[in-house]
């Protein structure tokens, strides 16, 4: 799989509006792994690394890995230090004890690439191992991160525009960024797309059992997320 689109994610990370969320998002596995004994942990997707950066302060001693497909990602990671690589999941030859997705990781494969995906996972986890992920409700789909968004932070100029189509059950974001460089700016654009994925889908597509389902709404009263744990 390329990285689809999420190096220009990479590059604009810090202009979007996920900082706040990302803590609230990342104390529902920090209670989950308090529960564990775990001595390897493995990160699928893990962004800028931040989750993992955390970890390692939490939980000294466990050994952790993160990978991600977007080359960009993977030097933010290192450069906080963190165990990071640009490999797919299922080239991964290491098992673990725990396994994370976390922040939507999930929602960016199609039913195919899902399959392929949990399959791996399996193969990953030692037996009793434990994968935790998040995925988006339809409501988190429709009308949370559907619509129009602008930042101009003077160099650098983002927008984003993204739809819902219903009858694809895909969620589509378009990016356009420009970046000041030598007194020109330089415009890239790119676009990433994620998939609507019903809980009993993963549930029928894994041999793990399904043993923690939380609701999970940040910006209101409605779900947006479901948290879930799966048992090997």
């Amino acid at each position: 799989m390329s990285s689809g689109g999420l190096d220009i994610y990479a590059s604009a990370e810090d202009m979007l509006d996920i900082h706040e969320v990302t803590p609230i998002l990342n104390e529902y596995y920090f209670e989950t792994l308090k529960e564990l004994k775990f001595k390897r942990l493995l990160d699928v997707g893990c962004g800028s690394g931040g989750f993992l950066k955390e970890l390692s302060f939490k939980y000294p001693n466990v050994e952790t890995m993160g990978i991600d497909l977007s080359p960009v990602m993977v030097k933010n990671s290192k450069a906080k230090g963190v165990n990071a690589h640009c490999i797919d999941l299922c080239k991964v030859e290491q098992k673990f004890d725990v396994i994370t997705a976390i922040f939507d990781m999930v929602n960016y494969l199609d039913e195919k690439q899902l399959k392929r995906f949990l399959g791996c996972i399996e193969n990953r986890l030692d037996k009793g191992g434990y994968f935790i992920c998040d995925i988006n409700t339809l409501y988190a789909f429709k009308v949370v991160a559907s619509g129009s968004f602008i930042k101009d932070v003077g160099e650098r100029f983002l927008t984003i525009d993204s739809d819902y189509i219903e009858e694809e059950a895909t969620y589509y974001m378009d990016f356009t960024l420009f970046e000041e460089k030598e007194g020109c700016f330089k415009k890239s654009q790119e676009s990433i797309t994620q998939y609507y994925h019903k809980v009993e889908k993963l549930k029928k597509l894994t041999k793990m059992k399904l043993v923690v389902k939380t609701p999970i709404a940040i910006y209101g009263h409605e779900t947006e997320k479901f948290y879930l744990v799966f048992k090997k």
